[in-house]
């Protein structure tokens, strides 16, 4: 079996599924089929491409992936919940998680809200913050005013 031609064939494939998924995960499969490649070759045993295409492989994913990640996703536009983390809104309607009971509005919208824990109350009217979305659900804390 010509392992040369096998690696050149692994590596157009991932590079291929890599173009379909946009997960920067495939890609780095693809660099260690194309090492994996030379030392096909250059006629190294099997267990050395195997071994390599593995450590390339891994090595590339675990240490490149996120260096590469971090600019990778500057464009994408945040999704309505994903845009609210962090920002203000006023309390409509009491928050009692032990009710079940509470709501806000914010950017126009109005939405159910929670406390981070059950014994936090917060009254109609409050300033809150937006820390997290859970389901279909924010969940704030009470901005304290400075005194």
């Amino acid at each position: 079996m010509n392992w040369l031609i096998v690696w050149i064939v692994v590596a157009v494939v991932m590079a291929i599924i890599e173009a379909f998924t946009l997960g920067l995960t495939t890609i780095w499969f693809a660099g260690g089929a194309v090492i994996a490649a030379v030392f096909a070759g250059f006629g190294a045993p099997i267990a050395v491409q195997v071994i390599l295409f593995a450590v390339v492989s891994l090595g590339l994913l675990f240490f490149t992936r996120p260096l590469v990640s971090k600019g990778f996703n500057k464009t994408r536009t945040l999704t309505n919940s994903e845009g609210l983390v962090g920002k203000h809104a006023y309390v409509t309607e009491d928050i009692d998680n032990v009710k079940a009971t509470g709501k806000i509005k914010v950017d126009g919208m109005e939405w159910s809200a929670r406390t981070l824990s059950d014994g936090i109350q917060i009254a109609t009217g409050a300033l809150v913050e937006v820390k997290s979305i859970e389901g279909v659900k924010t969940i704030v804390e009470e901005i304290k005013e400075a005194k």
